[in-house]
């Protein structure tokens, strides 16, 4: 009787054990998602301009994804960038489309075209509220890459060893640059040199540099070149440099909706971040920065620049029809931001 007593108990909660779980859902182990992404940045500058929204996103996808960030070359050379995340290598890139040598229509346009915004926020209005944003997305889609989305990060000036304080003290000047920039510049006398990023700093004290055109001078404290350069130029040759976030098209897809959500407000946060982390940084140091002395050349003598900049906009129009689809778009945006007047444009 005992034996049959326990047998029933134990067939009893057996049979509520197998009731409760034919009524219960389902629960499937479900590995999490691993991505991994390289900025062009170093590890002092990526500490600011992606490392932050990259943790922010981390935690936000609790436990579902996770991205692992890698610096500047750390896994392949920055001009490598767009084709190891075309081939699934990189999951994710953080980068303008010219340092990276994107096979696209629109790659000469990223990082520093010349003069094509004047202020940081230019950036993000060209590509949400004028167009760039659609055709940077149909470019990138044809040769299977996402684009995630683009933001500014700070003006290009010349950090140097010599001053330079007239277009001729350009000529004959081995800088570092981004390719069109270098392009641009080079009817100036410039020589662009391109080098891997974590070299810079040491051809500089080498003399295999006379000076550095790649950033503002938030950079140049934050990254260490105002530690071998000892002037600033203020005039720039454009307003801020064009940068996105791009993933491998595939890898992309296979997001569930809300990550590629969560994906798209972290990125955006990171260009938030550097609108006034740039913004703030270069006026305080221009002002209270002790380690290079600033610069000018005389407006009268940049206009010079300027005007040639609009030349080689007109040059890179006659290349393909987007490149002149983009570059009319700079135009009128420009055009509404000169009749549109102060704060927008003026001087």
């Amino acid at each position: 009787m005992t034996n049959r007593r326990s047998f029933l108990k134990k067939a009893g909660i057996a049979g509520a054990t197998g009731a409760a779980a034919l009524s219960a859902p389902a629960v499937h182990a479900q590995s999490m998602i691993k991505w991994r992404m390289q900025t062009y940045a170093g590890p002092a500058l990526a500490a600011h301009v992606i490392k932050p929204a990259i943790d922010a996103f981390n935690k936000a996808a609790n436990g579902e994804m996770e991205i692992e960030l890698f610096f500047a070359d750390q896994l392949v050379p920055t001009s490598e960038l767009f084709r190891a995340m075309q081939r699934g290598t990189l999951d994710a890139v953080q980068s303008d489309d010219d340092s990276m040598a994107s096979p696209t229509e629109v790659t000469v346009f990223g990082g520093y075209f010349p003069f094509a915004s004047r202020y940081s926020l230019d950036v993000p209005v060209l590509f949400n509220q004028y167009g760039l944003g659609e055709i940077w997305e149909a470019e990138y889609a044809k040769v299977g890459v996402k684009h995630i989305s683009a933001g500014s990060w700070d003006p290009c000036h010349f950090a140097t060893v010599d001053p330079i304080r007239s277009l001729a003290d350009l000529s004959g000047k081995r800088v570092f640059t981004f390719p069109t920039a270098g392009r641009f510049l080079t009817q100036f006398g410039v020589v662009p040199v391109t080098l891997p990023w974590e070299d810079i700093e040491v051809a500089v004290q080498t003399g295999e540099l006379d000076g550095i055109a790649w950033s503002g001078i938030t950079e140049d404290y934050t990254v260490g070149w105002a530690d071998v350069t000892n002037y600033f130029l203020t005039n720039n040759i454009s307003g801020a440099w064009a940068g996105s976030f791009f993933a491998n098209m595939d890898r992309y897809n296979e997001l569930p909706a809300h990550l590629q959500t969560l994906l798209k407000m972290a990125t955006d946060s990171s260009h938030y971040y550097r609108q006034w982390w740039y913004w703030g940084g270069e006026a305080d140091l221009r002002v209270n920065g002790t380690k290079m002395e600033l610069t000018t050349v005389p407006d009268e003598e940049w206009a010079e620049v300027e005007a040639a900049a609009l030349v080689f906009w007109d040059e890179i129009a006659q290349e393909s029809e987007i490149k002149a689809k983009v570059v009319q778009i700079f135009k009128d945006y420009n055009d509404t931001m000169v009749k549109a007047g102060r704060p927008y444009r003026y001087g």
